[in-house]
């Protein structure tokens, strides 16, 4: 049986909703990696402020505090880099295995059954890896959390 046109492009959108859904991640995530950024940029700034400033307790302590968070927001950073990455690579692989369903309907090859299973399989496999590094990054932001509640209940 002959597949129809219109079956053929509905077959290739399968992995197209797949880019639709990494591009909704990807969104989050580039939004998630600006505010690192930006609250880093802000921490830094403080500790050179503080830095500047006369000795106090208070300015100590938030000394101590702001230390404590750099190095865990560095690593919250990477965490969301990766998860981009994740994402992105798991575009790439979806945009292949659409342009092999493409492939295989003009050229009617079975070898070409194992590329689009193989490239959606890896793309999926690329999002799950992206889920992991964001859950990840989100258990990490909790614990900044806590370190600057910390502070906030040390002023009381």
């Amino acid at each position: 049986m002959n597949p129809t046109i219109i079956q053929i492009i509905q077959t290739m959108l399968v992995p197209g909703i797949m880019v639709s859904a990494c591009g909704l991640l990807l969104l989050g995530m580039n939004n998630k990696y600006s505010l690192i950024v930006n609250r880093l940029r802000l921490l830094k700034q403080e500790e050179r402020n503080l830095c500047a400033a006369p000795d106090s307790p208070e300015g100590d302590a938030r000394s101590v505090n702001v230390a404590l968070q750099l190095p865990l927001l560095l690593i919250r950073l990477k965490l969301v880099r990766n998860a981009v990455f994740s994402y992105s690579i798991a575009i790439a692989f979806f945009i292949f295995a659409s342009l092999m369903i493409g492939v295989h309907y003009v050229s009617d090859s079975r070898f070409v059954h194992f590329f689009i299973i193989a490239a959606f399989l890896a793309g999926m496999g690329c999002v799950l890896l992206g889920i992991i590094y964001a859950a990840v990054e989100v258990r990490r932001g909790y614990d900044i959390i806590r370190i600057e509640a910390g502070n906030i209940e040390q002023k009381r």
